[in-house]
């Protein structure tokens, strides 16, 4: 009998082996031993063997004492406020985490100590352990409305070279285009303005790229900051570069600095163009809004819950240094921090400002606000009509359970 052969024969009869009682154990291993001319210990070992070989190999435990992480009681509260907080990486998630748990437990369940003491402790890399299996992935294309301003681009001058960004009050200014797959016809836009020292945000909606309406919602997000305006650049759109925001800007006791930036270049504004799409486009994605009502919706929702969502409670970084080493860029970033934590630290920002900020924080629930503002985004899309954009980002509902 060939080896082969035998393998095929012990096969066979292996599992029998395994399962016959005592009696029949001894018959059939004396009819392997005398077919396959082994000595009967040998024949033993071989049953025994590939019983062990063929066994379902237990689940292998991870060595060393069990996670105190990877439990239900403190997953349910880490992905509930991941999700309220629009799906922060691990680094904001971790530092907003002191700010969202009292509201947590004020609004949505009460938490044991040990598991309060975990999510306080916890760290970016077991965040992103615990979230993998639940990370989205966003992909979105959109469509670009800045038509060249022509008129005075002579007259506002380029901004060569840094502002101070320790400095509170120098923004970067655009629009973000609600035309749907086609530019035809008017539709709203949204004015998205960031402070470049705090990350402080403004948002207002405007309906087409008239300069009246444009420079009106300008005068009101400078009325809504925390601080003094002092400069203001923008890209080379129409509806930034006409006389109406020159005189705006320039004709005042105190003339606040208005620049533009070079054609084509969007890394000039690289931190407007970064939050038209974390602070827009990922909440409204790329549907049409073709009617003019819903302009006061938008203004109303930017106005109210929506900037005190975003500038009190949802935590950003900032590069302090980027370095070339060969062929990899190393960059530096600074601890995560709320754009109100980084104006009660800026020292230009009065004391009285900062105390109506700090009563004004204390009143606040982040779940609230944004339980606020889902209820008039989705009003907003139920005037829009049916149906879902090209490319329209999907957050999950705050409290859904997906592990």
């Amino acid at each position: 009998m060939s080896p082969r052969s035998k393998h095929e024969y012990l096969r066979a009869i292996a599992l029998r082996y395994q399962r016959a009682p005592r009696v029949q154990k001894t018959r059939i291993l004396d009819e392997y031993c005398a077919t396959c001319g082994y000595h009967r210990k040998y024949a033993i070992i071989q049953l025994n063997a590939f019983r062990q070989r063929h066994r379902p190999a237990p689940p292998r435990r991870k060595p060393g004492r069990p996670s105190r992480y990877a439990v239900p009681e403190l997953l349910q509260p880490l992905q509930h406020i991941w999700q309220t907080a629009h799906l922060p990486c691990s680094k904001r998630l971790k530092a907003l985490l002191p700010l969202w748990l009292p509201a947590y437990q004020r609004s949505v369940h009460a938490l044991p100590h040990e598991v309060l003491a975990a999510l306080q402790t916890i760290s970016p890399a077991t965040i992103d352990r615990l979230l993998r299996p639940i990370r989205p992935l966003y992909r979105g294309v959109g469509r670009t409305t800045t038509k060249p301003g022509r008129l005075l681009r002579h007259q506002i001058p380029i901004r060569t070279n840094q502002w101070d960004e320790t400095v509170p009050g120098f923004l970067e200014a655009d629009t973000v285009a609600h035309c749907g797959d086609s530019t035809a016809g008017e539709y709203a836009l949204t004015i998205d303005a960031t402070d470049l020292a705090t990350g402080w945000t403004e948002q207002r909606a405007v309906w087409g790229k008239g300069e009246t309406a444009v420079v009106q919602q300008l005068t009101d997000i400078e009325a809504a900051l925390p601080f003094l305006l002092r400069g203001v650049d923008v890209d080379n759109g129409s509806e930034f570069l006409n006389w109406h925001l020159v005189r705006h800007f320039q004709e005042r006791p105190t003339p606040v600095a208005f620049t533009r930036a070079r054609a084509y270049q969007k890394n000039d504004n690289a931190h407007i163009e970064q939050k038209n799409w974390t602070h827009v486009r990922q909440w409204l994605g790329y549907r049409r809004f073709d009617d003019p009502i819903l302009v006061d919706r938008l203004n109303d929702l930017y106005t109210t819950e929506w900037r005190l969502f975003h500038n009190f409670f949802l935590p950003s970084v900032k590069l302090l240094d980027k370095q070339r080493l060969g062929a990899t860029i190393k960059k530096v970033h600074d601890a995560p921090q709320t754009p109100y934590q980084r104006v009660l630290a800026a020292p230009q920002v009065p004391a009285k400002t900062q105390v109506r900020l700090k009563t004004q924080f204390g009143q606040l629930d982040p779940f609230q606000l944004r339980a606020a503002m889902d209820r008039k985004i989705r009003a907003i899309h139920q005037l829009v009509g049916p149906g879902k954009a090209h490319s329209e980002a999907t957050i999950p509902a705050p409290g859904k359970v997906l592990f």
